[in-house]
């Protein structure tokens, strides 16, 4: 990991701002804080970060503001909300949020879905006019992976790359939901089955932002080729993931 890589906290709660701060520094990130989104944008304006971890509940101007004035050019955000706080889920992940997480939250968990997004967007296609080139799939490939359709599933490294290698971003919990029509191809799932595969013990809190991360993976996997009938719905049933997948790793 790059002890360059750097984060900023903004937390109305200087405890929770502090005790994150701290355990992430512990794990070779940079990091600095903000009390409310206006100090963020002062930081953003004057340094450069990495990512964003953004609360909801704040004082005068919330996180879900804040989150729909970032611009384009903005830092991967994982915002994080109070227990039950479906809607805000769903707007966030709307919005545009890189990851949502409920909050209190183990700070493990935070690590391992900051990791996840940064290494995701390390790997993301550039914007247009920049000059690296898009990763290929012969140089990135952790050994498992899922194929289907031409498509690669990489477990591994929580990437998708549609059939022209170009690499599809997304999110974590679209990545969930992915991996689990992947393991169970070719027969109809029911909502709740998605649910139980792609959150388990979490899947009460995420019975409606399921939905707007279906929606948006389909749309995602639309854009590339050969994308727009993997997944097909079942009238009154559920959803059919349809092409055939490979498991290169099995004999």
């Amino acid at each position: 990991m790059d002890l360059q890589t750097r984060i900023l906290i903004v937390d109305d709660d200087e405890g929770i701002r502090s005790l994150i701060g701290e355990f992430l520094a512990k794990h070779g990130y940079e990091t600095a804080t903000a009390a409310d989104p206006l100090e963020m944008r002062a930081m953003l304006a004057a340094e450069n970060f990495d990512l964003i971890v953004l609360d909801v509940m704040m004082p005068r101007e919330d996180g879900l503001t804040a989150l729909r004035a970032l611009g384009a050019d903005a830092p991967p955000v994982i915002m994080l909300s109070a227990v039950g706080s479906d809607v805000d889920r769903i707007v966030g992940l709307e919005m545009g949020a890189d990851d949502y997480l409920a909050k209190p939250c183990n700070p493990r968990e935070l690590l391992a879905r900051i990791r996840t997004v940064l290494r995701r967007r390390a790997v993301a296609p550039p914007v247009a006019g920049a000059e690296t080139p898009r990763p290929r799939a012969a140089e990135i490939d952790s050994g498992d992976c899922l194929n289907f359709a031409g498509w690669r599933m990489d477990l591994g490294l929580r990437l998708l790359f549609d059939p022209t290698n170009a690499v599809i971003s997304l999110s974590d919990g679209e990545f969930r939901l992915l991996r689990a029509f992947a393991q169970h191809p070719r027969r109809v799932l029911t909502r709740d089955q998605l649910l139980d595969w792609s959150r388990g013990e979490d899947s009460d809190h995420y019975d409606r932002a399921i939905d707007v991360q279906l929606s948006r993976l389909r749309r995602k996997l639309s854009e590339g080729e050969g994308g727009s009938d993997i997944i097909r719905t079942v009238r009154n049933e559920g959803y059919l993931f349809v092409p055939a997948v490979v498991n290169p790793g099995e004999k």
